[in-house]
Order: C-alpha cells, then structure tokens, then sequence
C-alpha cells in the first residue's frame, strides 16, 4: 500500500517538473524569436565563463579572433543576448535537478508499479540527453535541424512525464464518469492529436524558414519577412482552422457531458482556451510583422495543446465507463 503522502509528494513533484519543462521551452522560443541562441558562444562555459560577462571589457581583446579559429566568426557580445541564453541554461539544469527528485520520489511505486519508477527513470536519461543535445546545437551554429529535433524531444519528455503521472493516479482518474460522451469521442481526440503533432512539424519548417529569413534581413525589418515565406506557411496557416474546429468540438463534447465539477471539464476548457491562444499568436505573426513577443507564445501554445491532449486520452484510458 502507497503511503498517501508521499503518492501526493511524487504527484506535485512531476507536475511542477512538467511546467518547469513547458517554461524550458518558453525560454528557448525567446532564445530563438530574438536570435540570442549565440549570445554563448561555447558550451557548457559561457565566453569560456561558469558566470557570463556583462560588459565586453571583461573578454579578452581578441575574442573575435579565438572564436573564428574555433568556427564561430562574427561572434560579438550582446550583454542581453548572452544572458538571455545563459537563462536558458540556468533553467535547463534545474529542470535535471527536478526529474533527478521526481526519480527519487518514485521509489515509492517499486512493489506496487515498477513502470512509474523506470518511466521516470527514463525521463532523466532523456534530459541527460537532451542536454547533450543542446550542446550539439550549440556546436552546429544553431542548424536549423537540431534546433527542431531539441525541440520535439522536449514535447516527448513532457508526454513521457505526463503519463507516468497519469498512470501513478490512475485509481482517481477511474472515478471519472465517461458514460455520456459520444463513443467516437477517443477517435476524434486520436486524430486531433495526430493534426497537432502534424501542425507542430510544419510548423518547425516554417521557424527553419523565418530562421533563414531573419538572417538574411540580418534580424531587422520584420515587416518585409513574410514577402518570403515559402508555401508550407500557408499550409500551416490554413491547417490551423481544422485544428480549431476539431478541438472546439472535443472541448464541446465534455462541457456537454460532464459534470460541471469534473476534471475532465476543466481540461476541456483548457483545451479551447490554448488552441483559441495559440491562433491568435498565429494570426498575430501573420499580420503584425512577426511580433518577437508572439513567437514564443506561439510555440508554446502548440506543446500545451499537445500535452492537455495526451493527458486527456490517459484519462480516458483509466476512467471506468461504468464507475460505481
């Protein structure tokens, strides 16, 4: 038998790991909408620094001349860029810290559910890894390629964190009522899903291009960017009204069919309310010049999305159709 207390301290410790994570990934969407991914140059130092300069008297007089040798020409200190990649850091070891806690809590599940604990286990790995990996972006000079793989490993992590919570409370999510939704339901939510991952994956060609674009326009003159957006843009953007009919539909069908206490309520109206966002965000960059702000918010959005959905489908998986 599960002691309680510590089933709920392993509960509040994933889930803060979860939103630590999703910040991750709010931070680099800042990282790479305001072209700091270089303001380190290096990696895992700062400027060959643990604690980054603030002021380009503190680097030697020919740092330009090391970092060329070392195949990073042009390299000039941003104070705001550098430390804006450092937090970017700073928050990614603290997410290792967290999963590393989050494994030690799970011991707890070792004679009832060995596969929370090697779930968790895994998820450190994967961190491990991706640090790894964030260094390897580092070293390509921000490759388009590697900054999307980072990226769509995160959104595993977080799916990988999100059901070995799932499956660690399934004995309360089986209390959920699911009788009155439609039996089609679950396949809806399948292909929803199916649209986001989709919508996510051309959604990193679009960044690559924006990537490539703002380069060229040397990170000025926003306006004139969407001159040379290629076609996939205009697929991703008309994509996205199926994408919003879709889970309107699924948010729809729970506030219809579940009680107004439920959990599976206010997962429905999170839904509705991070799609309706993450539109707006869209339409925002479309129209208004693409708006440094909104470009994180966007990429945000569509790794919410994707995670409320996974952690619905966990829970339609353990909810009993026929609850006592």
């Amino acid at each position: 038998m599960i002691n309680p207390q510590a089933a709920a301290h392993f509960r509040r410790l994933g889930t803060l790991t979860i939103f630590a994570v999703y910040f991750v990934i709010l931070v680099g969407g800042i990282v790479r909408a305001s072209g700091a991914g270089m303001g380190c140059p290096d990696w895992p130092t700062c400027f060959g620094q643990w604690v980054p300069p603030t002021e380009e008297s503190q680097l030697p007089a020919n740092y330009h001349e090391i970092y060329a040798q070392r195949g990073y020409e042009n390299t000039q200190f941003n104070p705001i860029k550098t430390w804006t990649e450092y937090t970017n850091r700073l928050v990614g070891v603290t997410v290792g810290f967290l999963i590393l806690l989050t494994v030690w809590a799970s011991r707890i599940y070792l004679k009832t559910d060995k596969s929370i604990f090697y779930l968790a286990v895994s998820v450190f790995f994967l961190v491990g890894f991706q640090g790894w990996l964030g260094s390897s972006v580092v070293a390509s000079n921000l490759k388009p390629l590697m900054i999307t793989l980072h990226m769509l490993l995160a959104l595993f992590i977080v799916a990988l964190l999100i059901y070995t919570i799932a499956r660690s409370q399934r004995h309360v999510i089986a209390q959920l009522d699911i009788r009155a939704l439609p039996d089609k339901f679950k396949t809806v939510l399948i292909a929803a899903m199916a649209m986001t991952l989709l919508q996510v994956a051309m959604g990193t060609q679009v960044r690559e291009a924006v990537d490539f674009i703002s380069h060229n326009h040397t990170y000025i003159d926003r306006q004139y960017w969407r001159d040379d957006f290629p076609i996939i843009f205009y697929v991703h953007r008309s994509f996205s009204s199926i994408i919003l009919f879709t889970n309107l539909w699924l948010a729809w069908k729970i506030v219809r069919s579940v009680d107004k206490k439920s959990l599976l309520r206010r997962i429905g109206l999170s839904l509705a309310a991070l799609v309706i966002t993450a539109i707006i965000a869209g339409i925002s960059l479309d129209r208004l010049g693409m708006p440094p702000v909104a470009q994180p918010i966007h990429l945000l959005m569509a790794n919410l999305i994707f995670g409320v959905q996974f952690f619905l489908y966990s829970c339609l998986n353990y909810a009993a159709k026929h609850p006592s």
